[in-house]
């Protein structure tokens, strides 16, 4: 049996160049995990099967349950699994939960199965799956590109803390179609806000405040009423910088000083708020 980590992400660059004629939006963002995790458990089986701890979630429309049949097609074989999933990450957030699982699964049912496949390979697969997929094969530090299938891993963050915020809002689940709905030309941005981190990284340089980008946090008011007050809870915990995490509505500051970190997130907590305190976690700390 193997058990896997799935880690969240956060985009500490999310921009939006322009719609391609795909209907697709072209995107350019610098995407980092996290170690808030899911935990998926699998064991060889004759067929694939999916166990969760959230009632309702086991179902035929899974991502997960989509992700191991993708790899037996792509793979030409006929094995199966016992997936079991563990759910720790909220559903909805846009931290990328359901997209970390279903890359996970590749990963763990490649060694389980002995497949052989390279990370490139598994990258593929994922693409056909979700945009975010692609990313969670690689995890650490990474620039996605195109609709975010093309994959650039960089040199890793060092060590930060991220405190989130999950709002206690009610989000539809096509929140992201409506998201990008909401973004106009006006919005667009040129990919130098990306480059400009992925220098940064690459010369190991300190992060200044306003480096840190989402393109949806000019539209999300519209997405998410409410989302407002949040944002203003998080700067009375003591943030400074407060910014969406992906599609949202999670939110969340980053920090290089592990006690501030950890007083903002207590000040969340004592205000009544869903909040959690993560740290970095780079590609090394992956799943092969």
């Amino acid at each position: 049996m193997l058990t896997l980590k799935a880690f969240a992400k956060v985009n500490l660059v999310l921009e939006v160049l322009g719609r391609r004629a795909d209907g697709y939006h072209e995107i350019a963002s610098i995407m980092q995990t996290v170690s808030l995790y899911d935990v998926l458990t699998l064991e060889p089986a004759s067929h694939i099967k999916l166990i969760c701890n959230l009632p309702g979630l086991p179902d035929h429309t899974n991502i997960v349950l989509k992700a191991a049949e993708a790899l037996v097609k792509f793979a030409g074989c006929s094995k199966g699994a016992v997936i079991g999933l563990e759910k720790n990450i909220p559903v909805g957030a846009g931290l990328g939960g359901g997209s970390s699982d279903a890359a996970a699964v590749l990963r763990g049912l490649n060694r389980l199965w002995q497949l052989e496949l390279t990370r490139e390979q598994l990258a593929v697969i994922g693409a056909g799956l979700g945009s975010d997929v692609p990313f969670f094969v690689y995890g650490g530090t990474c620039l996605a590109e195109g609709r975010g299938e093309r994959v650039t891993p960089l040199a890793g963050l060092d060590q930060a803390w991220f405190v989130l915020l999950r709002p206690d809002l009610a989000v539809s689940s096509g929140k992201t179609a409506t998201l990008y709905r909401l973004v106009k030309p006006g919005h667009y941005t040129s990919g130098d806000l990306s480059a400009g981190m992925r220098e940064l990284f690459e010369k190991r340089g300190e992060r200044k405040p306003g480096t840190l980008y989402n393109v949806f946090e000019k539209v999300a008011p519209g997405a998410f009423p409410g989302l407002g007050k949040y944002v203003e809870e998080f700067r009375r915990a003591g943030a400074s910088e407060v910014h969406l995490a992906g599609s949202g509505p999670v939110l969340f500051t980053l920090l290089h000083d592990e006690r501030q970190a950890a007083d903002i997130h207590a000040n969340l907590l004592a205000s009544g708020l869903e909040s959690y305190l993560v740290t970095s976690v780079g590609r090394e700390e992956i799943d092969c």
